[in-house]
């Protein structure tokens, strides 16, 4: 048993190895040895005989124990990096980044269009503009026939191009790196983006395939369709096809119709002044357009006579005698208001025809010389009032009775804003809103002899008064009207509600949003200038609802016809009686009210003026039986005018307008009710008269007017209470 052995002859188990293995020790001399630590003999020589005893295998071979003469054994390295690592690492991220760049190619081409599919895109379609007489108005798009040979073409111009551009054209593959070298260096120095990389083929394949969207993928897709390019074409072709593409401001595309835009010349005559002033088009073609900015253009082009020098491609004594005396004749442009027509009839191109992919003839309503008179009236008024009355902007549309527009003017200067006040700007109409208030009083049994108190009103809180801060006490409607006085509107849009307001301003023609409150009958609510021209529309034809429109057809250029515009359902929106009425009441304004500087000779016709809160906007709406015209002016910024009010400015020009638009048309009456309303009315509308005059000393009124005694058996029952008692009844609780 083991408790009989000696001590010290204790035998481990083997645990079923072998004795070679199971004996295995460490000992002192297989340690790294310390600063302090010294070979043992004893565990040496004890090592080396239970080696030999053991008889399975032969000594190990150990390596001598650091002599004690002090020889230091050599440290490993750690966290050295040897050339040996930095190859490696550099081998191996170079892998990783060929992977990476790899793998960004292949992403990028499964985004682009099938390479089968990638063929040059025909040119962008001609929009041909013209007016009701066939001449010509506007054009959009490119001129036809504008594609020019490179061989046809002076040797200097497609030189300037390559001066200014692409210096390196001919040698690169269609991606240049040096160039990409260059321009990061010059944007690291001066902070910013000041030069751009992209080759000549780079700015093609832009043009015909992809979006002007500045991303990543957008210049990585468009460095693989150069590549593309370069390997499907010659230089010369990518060199000609860009020259026929480019784009260069004013809505011209190609190098032949730039040069006709701006020196009324084809490209194959250009000087090189004028070839270096196209090319230096292309960094900025809105901002540099000479037509626009001559200066800005001029220096630009200095700056490619100059590229061109340093290139050789003229020289110097020609680069400073172009630069010395330029041989521009840049063809002005003027106010250019028809593109204010041209930019609504692109704005509604796609519902009427859609997608397009030819060149068409836009068949329009403009008459060409109403449209001149439009736009001299604007320019000219502003130009001699436009700093005393503190006005900027104007607008003005005039339509026929059916709704086709013959003249829109969107703002005095087409050069300097394309902003459309005509159709996209929405202002506060004033008092020119008051016409569906009274049209909506005469649909609920008034009449324009019907009377109603001009007197100070208060509704909750709010006092509005007379733009002249008088009172005249009892007037009729048509008095009211046609001196807009506001208290009487605002008495009149709460009795008959001003949901029915509403109502009625919509059934005519207005789109806008409208607020139902009792500060809708003073056109606190904004409208557009055609869509407040065309709800005054039907008092001039009769009653008959009217859309109004600008195109009448669309054709190919080869005949082919798109799109005819049909006639107008004859929807009656206001019964004939009240039209009448209404152009009765209306009529006064142009003859005793805010309008008596408007006139026609000869002619009947009727409108309001508007005239908004601290003269921000200046209205005049009128119209005869031939045309309907309105007239906005005012400040972009929405700033107050020094008291320009719609009697004013908008008058003198509706009717320099109106005088010169009728001149030759015979002369026609506006519609009046059936069997005409006059004197034989009058005692009609005795027995719906309101309140008397309040008790007290009577308030002035206009032309000395006193309403005929009510009869009470037959007045309305809201005036038998007393107007004011009605109102409030009705404002603050009341259910009539």
């Amino acid at each position: 048993m083991a408790w009989g052995k000696k001590k010290g002859a204790r035998k481990e188990p083997l645990f079923g190895l072998p004795a070679a293995l199971a004996d295995l020790r460490l000992t002192p001399a297989d340690r790294i040895p310390g600063g302090d630590d010294k070979p043992k003999k004893s565990a040496k020589s004890s090592a080396n005989r239970k080696s030999e005893d053991a008889g399975d295998e032969p000594p190990r071979e150990r390596k001598p124990p650091a002599s004690r003469s002090g020889a230091k054994r050599r440290p490993r390295s750690r966290g050295g990096f040897s050339l040996g690592r930095l190859v490696y690492w550099g081998a191996v991220l170079s892998l990783w980044a060929v992977i990476a760049i790899i793998g960004v190619v292949i992403y990028v081409g499964a985004h682009l269009p099938p390479i089968q599919s990638l063929e040059i895109p025909k040119r962008p379609p001609t929009i041909q503009i013209v007016g009701i007489d066939g001449s010509m108005l506007a054009q959009r798009g490119e001129m036809a026939g504008a594609n020019v040979a490179l061989k046809d073409l002076p040797p200097y111009l497609p030189k300037a191009f390559i001066a200014i551009e692409d210096r390196r054209f001919y040698s690169h593959f269609g991606i240049d790196p040096v160039g990409i070298m260059r321009a990061l260096v010059t944007n690291v120095l001066h902070r910013g983006v000041s030069q751009g990389g992209s080759t000549l083929t780079q700015q093609l394949a832009k043009n015909l395939f992809l979006t002007q969207e500045r991303t990543m993928q957008r210049k990585l897709q468009e460095a693989e369709l150069a590549i593309w390019l370069e390997r499907k074409h010659s230089k010369d072709e990518i060199l000609e096809l860009y020259l026929n593409r480019v784009y260069f401001g004013s809505g011209a595309y190609g190098v032949e119709a730039a040069a006709q835009k701006y020196f009324g010349k084809s490209a194959r005559s250009v000087t090189i002044a004028e070839a270096a002033m196209l090319a230096g088009l292309v960094k900025s073609p809105s901002r540099l357009a000479p037509n626009r900015n001559p200066e800005g253009a001029e220096a630009r082009a200095q700056v490619v006579l100059t590229a061109m020098a340093d290139a050789k491609f003229i020289t110097e004594a020609q680069a400073q005698a172009s630069i010395g005396h330029p041989s521009y004749n840049v063809k002005p442009v003027g106010a250019g208001t028809i593109n204010y027509v041209a930019d609504w009839i692109g704005e509604v191109l796609d519902d009427l025809v859609g997608q397009i992919d030819e060149s068409i003839k836009v068949e329009t309503t403009i008459d060409p010389k109403l449209q001149s008179v439009a736009e001299a009236a604007i320019i000219d008024e502003l130009a001699a009032k436009s700093v005393k009355f503190n006005v900027s902007q104007g607008a003005l549309v005039a339509m026929t009775p059916d709704g086709a527009v013959r003249a829109m003017v969107g703002g005095r200067n087409y050069s300097e804003s394309q902003y459309n006040r005509a159709v996209t700007a929405k202002r506060q109409p004033g008092s020119s809103f008051k016409p569906f208030v009274y049209l909506t009083a005469l649909e609920q049994g008034l009449t324009p002899d019907t009377v109603r108190q001009d007197a100070p009103i208060e509704v909750k809180g709010w006092k509005p008064e007379n733009y002249t801060h008088e009172y005249f006490g009892a007037v009729t409607l048509t008095q009211a009207l046609a001196m807009s006085l506001n208290t009487v509107a605002i008495r009149l849009g709460l009795e008959v509600g001003p949901k029915n307001v509403v109502r009625t301003a919509h059934r005519l023609g207005i789109s806008s949003k409208l607020e139902p409150n009792a500060s809708i009958a003073l056109g606190t609510s904004e409208v557009s200038v055609v869509e407040l021209v065309g709800a005054y529309a039907p008092f001039a034809n009769g009653g008959l609802a009217v859309t109004p429109h600008v195109v009448t057809r669309i054709r190919t250029l080869s005949g082919r016809l798109l799109y005819m515009r049909q006639a107008d359902e004859r929807n009656q929106v206001i019964d004939p009686r009240y039209v009448g009425m209404m152009n009765t009441m209306m009529r006064e304004t142009l003859i005793s009210g805010t309008a008596k500087k408007a006139e026609i000779p000869g002619w009947p016709a009727a409108g309001k003026t508007g005239t908004s809160q601290d003269y921000r906007d200046a209205w005049f709406i009128g119209y005869t039986a031939s045309l309907v015209t309105g007239v906005w002016l005012g400040n972009d910024d929405n700033s107050p005018t020094k008291k320009a009010t719609g009697g004013g400015l908008p008058v003198e020009v509706w009717t320099r307008f109106m005088k010169a638009a009728h001149e030759g048309v015979p002369v026609a009456s506006l519609p009046s009710s059936p069997g005409g309303w006059g004197l034989s009315n009058l005692a009609q509308a005795a027995s719906q008269v309101s309140p008397p005059t309040p008790a007290g000393p009577p308030l002035a009124n206009a032309g000395g007017y006193r309403p005929p005694p009510p009869t009470r058996a037959n007045v309305r029952p809201e005036a038998a209470a007393g107007l004011d008692g009605w109102l409030m009844d009705r404002l603050f609780g009341g259910n009539r």
